[in-house]
C-alpha cells in the first residue's frame, strides 16, 4: 500500500465521520426544539435586535451571572 492510497482512506473515512458528525447535531437541533428546551427560530432576531436597549433572547438567572463572575 503506498502514501496516495492511505490518503484515500483516510479521506473517505474522514469524510463519512464528518457526515455522521453533522447528522447527529442537526438531530440534537430538532430533539432539543422538539421537546421544548430551546426555541431556535427566535436566534434568528438576534442580528436584527442587536440594539442595547433590545430586550435579551433569553433571560440568564442569577445563579449563571454568579458562576461566571466568580
Amino acid at each position: 500500500m503506498d502514501i496516495a492510497t492511505i490518503q484515500a482512506y483516510a479521506y473517505f473515512f474522514f469524510t463519512g465521520f464528518l457526515v455522521l458528525v453533522l447528522y447527529g447535531y442537526i438531530y440534537h437541533l430538532y430533539s432539543s426544539e422538539k421537546k421544548g428546551t430551546r426555541d431556535y427560530e427566535k436566534y434568528g432576531n438576534i442580528a436584527l435586535n442587536d440594539e442595547v436597549t433590545d430586550k435579551p433572547v433569553e433571560k440568564v438567572s442569577d445563579n449563571e451571572t454568579k458562576n461566571k463572575e466568580a
